[in-house]
């Protein structure tokens, strides 16, 4: 056994061309709690990723519980060993689910059973506070409380090496605090386990064993808190951390000093009072009021969901408020107005620039978006790139800049039109402290020189401490608005952190987290399941039903996919039964009689008299004909020439003109049979009644129907149609529930856990195959009591053979997911696949057989040829299960096909 909890040798890792681990090798001590310090970007998640096993290693050797972490079948032995925690709020939580069935998901997938789940989940959701919040699902919860739930689906399993990859990124101090107090009460309990730990926040890494600085992809140092300071000589780990950039990154830097504000303008720039917003039943922001003088820096504090940005957003007129007013600079803030707004510059929270532009470009377009003359704009160019020193990469692409960089780009287009105000959302967030400094720096100048008003929200303690005055937030409300210095003067603190953490545990009176009292109740480990049972790393059936469950639960609590997969298929059932149809009746015709003789109005009664045919207006000219069927109008025109009469009695050949609207071929080959028919069966009259000459032969044939007598193509559409709608919404739902995944992050939860890549697929499979067999059972009655199609086979033959087919479209959507990476993506890809050769190819329009060349070969091996010609003997022929045994077989092998072909595609790592 070694002293170490992972060991790295020589380890690299690029993301296209961009490089994020730079051949770094670091030992890391076991039992201890290191933090990884360092701006976005670094490289902190991606080592922690690969440390995990999430992660696949490009180049080096890592070393993991002292064992190769790139060996497959060791990283499956020690992965009950390691929780992960990834980076983002919530990030591995399922927001439909309630608390407790949050951690009963991860009970399951590492293979606990109902007796030692529930103790380890009351006794986890106990230590944390969260067990009377046990029924309440997680999207509902506060970031602190999140943050919390995360790391009880992480510590369900009691591993050995605990990895947090930036856990309290937008939580407010006091659920910081409280989170950190539970990570050093279950360490007392757990002493020999491992905490790696990334971090955004400072202040947080003084209370590590150790600290790893990272700067673009390298180790800078690796020592205690206490050394780092020493060998520094600095008062904060904000400031070490800049003396150990090299020098070219730290280069002009100086401390940050902010002039104080001129007290004497009394002039408002916002003036807010009781701000309601609310979405639904969701209160977002409540009674908010507040007052910024102009030129003042005025900072909004507070956790991630807590309603700055929506203040914010009421203020520009991007939202309108539910109630209460705000003005700016003395007038009321109006929706959308564009006078309001030259007034106002804003700068989103996330990057809102067009990566694709260079700087240049992008600066540009938003000088004329805000109607800067043609004249001043290039001056005003220049001038933005002097001030905020973007010179030199004013021809650079915007996707390629740094963070820093980037964020300069986006404050030079903030004020670009020279506002009056700035409103900035958390501008700073995962940006490197001397980038920060100089970006406040840029601020300070435009308050103090330019008088602009600045309304910036952030929750770093340090920026808050900067501004003039400041607003506390929490859960939409203002719970205090002073200056720093009176606001910690007023809770009699020592800095602006303990303030805040005072405001806040007024105001929540511990009705939503729990007493440090309470988590240091927690004694007793679970002697019982102290030592874990063995799990099979092949296949195991409560891994796979967690997965199932899961999905059904998510389903069932999410409406819209509820009734899409649900009903989506009735309503087109619907729409396309009656809409795809072959027969060609009900044609409108016109006449262009040029004769009006008897013999012309009989010929076209014969036409009229045709259950194929409706007669319209009578042609008045050619011209007219034309525009008749190019407008639509009439499918077929006859021109009667003139003296068709006269010459038709005196015996002459005469000819009449059809027109026929070709646009669609088959419908025009149709009629012409029909018009042909019609113009036999009328000489055929003349014949007998002018010459008295008989047409009848002494061969008669009787034509009969053997299956669709009525000789109704919604008889063989409908029985089609069914197949093409299994095909269609299944294989989508199924796609969009893996990509979806991928999305939204918790892909991590399979890539973090002993789940197999069969168990995640037939898993999340399930459901949706349970889900489009009722669909299926509608379907039938729809078909049989809707359109009237009659069902002479067997029910259970067709069921069976549904059911096949329902496994293999799932699987196909399965397929798609397995390699698809966005939803838009997964839905394009699924919707070309299944349908295009369903509708072409499977015998929807006519036999596979009569097909040739690539058309041909596509059918033969597309399982919707296989379940057409199922549903169609069934319906239409009640074709019993022996004489379709071969269709039978054909789905079977293409499910077993499909499987194997997702597992492969499927990986199980990030690359």
């Amino acid at each position: 056994m070694h002293d170490y909890v992972a060991k790295i040798e020589e380890l690299s890792h690029k993301y296209g061309d961009v490089v994020s681990l730079d051949n770094i090798s670091l030992t890391i001590p076991k039992g201890k709690m290191i933090g990884f310090i360092g701006p976005d970007g670094v490289g902190k998640s991606t080592l922690l990723g690969i440390i995990s096993g999430v992660k696949k290693i490009q180049e080096g050797k890592v070393e993991v519980l002292d064992g190769d972490i790139n060996n497959k079948k060791y990283r499956n032995k020690i992965c009950p060993d390691i929780a992960y925690m990834p980076q983002g709020l919530g990030k591995n939580l399922y927001m439909l689910l309630s608390v407790y069935e949050n951690v009963e998901f991860f009970a399951r997938l590492f293979g606990q059973e109902k007796k030692e789940r529930k103790i380890r989940i009351e006794e986890l959701l106990k230590s944390t506070g969260l067990l009377k919040f046990k029924d309440r699902p997680a999207g509902k919860l506060s970031g602190g409380m999140k943050q919390k739930l995360g790391l009880c689906c992480a510590l369900i399993h009691d591993p050995k090496l605990l990895i947090l990859d930036e856990p309290t990124t937008g939580v407010d101090p006091l659920s910081r605090r409280q989170f950190w107090d539970l990570i050093d009460n279950i360490r007392l309990r757990n002493k020999n386990m491992s905490v790696l730990v990334a971090t955004a926040y400072m202040e947080e890494a003084q209370a590590y064993d150790e600290i790893i600085a990272m700067d673009e992809g390298k180790i800078l140092i690796q020592c205690s808190p206490k050394e780092l300071l020493q060998k520094t000589n600095c008062d904060n780990i904000d400031e070490a951390f800049i003396e150990l950039l090299p020098e070219k990154k730290r280069k002009g830097h100086k401390k940050l000093i902010v002039p104080p504000i001129d007290i004497s303008n009394n002039e408002f720039a916002i003036q807010a009072k009781n701000l309601v917003m609310k979405f639904g039943d969701f209160t977002a922001v409540s009674n908010v009021s507040f007052e910024i003088k102009e030129g003042e820096i005025f900072g909004f504090l507070g956790s991630n969901g807590c309603g700055k940005t929506t203040t914010m957003k009421m203020l520009t007129g991007l939202l309108v408020p539910t109630s209460g007013d705000a003005k700016l600079f003395g007038e009321f803030v109006k929706d959308n107005s564009l006078q309001m707004r030259k007034k106002v510059g804003y700068m989103t929270q996330a990057f809102s620039l067009y990566k694709e532009l260079t700087v240049f470009q992008n600066l540009e377009l938003h000088a004329k978006l805000f109607h800067i003359n043609k004249s001043e704009i290039n001056n005003r160019l220049q001038e933005m790139f002097e001030r905020f020193n973007l010179e030199k990469y004013k021809d650079a692409i915007t996707e390629d800049l740094p963070l820093g960089i980037k964020q300069r780009l986006s404050l030079a287009a903030a004020v670009i039109h020279k506002p009056k105000m700035l409103i900035l959302d958390e501008p700073t967030s995962g940006v490197d402290p001397v980038s920060r400094d100089n970006f406040w720096e840029l601020l300070i100048s435009l308050s103090r020189e330019d008088k602009v008003t600045i309304f910036v929200s952030t929750h770093f303690m340090n920026e808050g401490e900067r501004c003039d005055r400041i607003s506390l937030m929490h859960q939409g409300k203002v719970l205090a608005s002073a200056s720093p210095k009176e606001l910690v003067k007023a809770k009699n603190k020592d800095n602006l952190e303990e303030a805040f953490i005072e405001y806040l545990q007024e105001a929540v009176k511990s009705d939503e987290e729990p007493s440090l009292e309470q988590i240091k109740e927690e004694e007793k480990s679970l002697q019982e399941f102290s030592k874990r049972k063995e799990q099979n790393s092949f296949f195991s059936f409560l891994r796979l039903f967690g997965y199932s469950y899961r999905e059904s639960l998510e389903l069932v609590r999410d409406p819209i996919r509820l009734v899409f997969a649900s009903f989506g298929m009735i309503i087109l059932m619907f729409v396309m039964g009656y809409g795809i149809t072959m027969d060609v009746e009900d044609l409108n015709f016109a006449v262009l009689d040029q004769d009006k003789s008897l013999q012309s109005r009989n010929y076209i009664q014969n036409v009229s008299g045709s259950r194929y045919f409706l007669e319209k207006s009578e042609l008045s000219s050619q011209n007219d004909l034309d525009e008749q069927m190019r407008k639509g109008s009439i499918s077929v025109a006859f021109v009667i020439p003139p003296n068709f009469g006269k010459n038709l009695n005196k015996g002459y050949e005469e000819e009449i003109a059809v027109w026929i609207d070709g646009v669609l071929p088959f419908r025009a080959e149709t009629i012409k049979g029909y018009v042909q028919g019609l113009n036999s069966s009328y000489l055929k009259q003349i014949a007998e009644e002018s010459l008295g000459i008989s047409t009848a032969s002494n061969v008669d044939i009787q034509l009969r129907y053997r299956y669709n007598q009525d000789f109704k193509s919604i008889y063989s559409m409908v029985p089609a149609v069914i197949p093409m709608l299994l095909i269609f919404i299944p294989a989508i739902l199924m796609a969009l529930s893996i990509v979806r995944e991928k999305e939204l992050g918790s892909i991590t939860n399979f890539y973090a856990t002993p789940v197999t890549r069969f168990e995640f697929l037939i898993g999340k499979q399930i459901p949706y195959i349970f889900v489009s067999m009722i669909s299926f059972l509608g379907l039938i009655l729809f078909a049989i009591f809707i359109f009237g199609v009659p069902l002479k086979g067997s029910i259970i033959t067709l069921s069976m053979g549904a059911l096949l087919f329902v496994i293999v479209t799932t699987g196909l959507g399965m397929l798609v997911s397995s390699f698809a990476k966005t939803q838009i993506a997964a839905l394009a890809a699924t919707a070309i696949f299944t349908l295009l050769p369903t509708v072409n190819f499977s015998g929807l329009k006519e036999p596979v057989s009569s097909l040739e060349g690539a058309g041909s070969f596509i059918g033969s091996i597309f399982p919707a040829s296989y379940f057409i010609n199922i549903s169609r003997g069934v319906f239409s022929k009640a074709v019993e299960f022996k004489e379709l045994h071969f269709d039978f077989f054909v789905l079977a092998i293409t499910i077993i096909i499909i499987t194997i072909l997702s597992i492969l595609v499927l990986k199980k790592q990030e690359v």
